[in-house]
């Protein structure tokens, strides 16, 4: 972070130099007017730094967030086919099996989506998985029908932790904290620039001026609010695996 402080202050040290070098250039003229040559270049270089700064505030959490709930439907897919495979092995071993991947989904879909929000997934749902591959791997498999079942289970077991893995990672992604930074540092000079420059806006000129001020604060809010996968307007929700816990249930009952 100092190197930032840093980069800044040389940049400032810059400015300073240069303008003290200009005035003992013959040829300039002094620049105080609001809409001299020196706001309008600021004013454009500003806003434009706003915008870039706004745009990937908004577009990497929204990409984030789709690549998070494709994987949340894939992690989902992946536990309904483990299901089906387990299907195939002795009965027993089938049960125990398919119990885990419903009390896996139960989990997932209640307390650790509840911890996800903090950037966290719990430490049951990773020995779960790991019970269920203990579990899958002892099966005694005398045909070559319970042989393929079993490797197939252990299979989409592999896949189900890959997928896990990746939602772990998604919890804990956000945005750099020094894009957020500069986008609302950015967002409240271009709103003060008019004033900063020396203009005192009156009357009507105040009505855009309150409008970009609104909407301004408004995205604002908005990068900090979509800046997590799993919490605010594009928060992912349980969706998929409540479905999933649905369909198990169907499926266990005979339904």
């Amino acid at each position: 972070m100092i190197f930032y402080f840093a980069a800044a202050a040389c940049a400032v040290g810059v400015v300073i130099v240069a303008g003290r070098l200009v005035r003992r250039t013959r040829g300039t003229v002094d620049d105080a007017a609001p809409d001299g040559p020196t706001s309008s270049h600021t004013g454009a270089m500003l806003s434009a730094l706003f915008l870039l700064a706004f745009a990937i505030a908004i577009v990497v959490p929204w990409t984030t967030a789709d690549s998070a709930r494709s994987n949340t439907y894939t992690e989902s897919q992946a536990i309904a086919e483990a299901y089906w495979a387990a299907q195939r092995l002795p009965a027993a071993d089938a049960r125990r099996v398919q119990d885990g991947l419903i009390a896996y989904v139960e989990l997932v879909r209640g307390p650790e989506w509840r911890l996800m929000k903090k950037g966290r997934l719990t430490d049951r749902g990773w020995a779960d998985l790991d019970g269920l591959r203990r579990e899958a791997i002892a099966v005694q498999a005398g045909t070559d029908e319970a042989k393929d079942a079993r490797s197939a289970v252990l299979d989409h077991l592999g896949e189900i932790s890959a997928a896990r893995r990746q939602r772990a990672m998604d919890a804990r992604t956000t945005p750099p904290a020094g894009l957020l930074a500069v986008t609302l540092v950015t967002g409240v000079v271009v709103l003060l620039l008019p004033f900063l420059a020396g203009a005192r806006p009156r009357g009507m000129a105040l009505v855009p001026l309150s409008l970009m001020a609104a909407l301004l604060a408004a995205g604002a809010y908005l990068t900090v609010d979509i800046s997590h996968v799993f919490t605010g307007a594009l928060a992912v929700g349980p969706e998929a695996f409540t479905g999933l816990h649905a369909d198990l249930q169907r499926i266990a009952g005979g339904g």
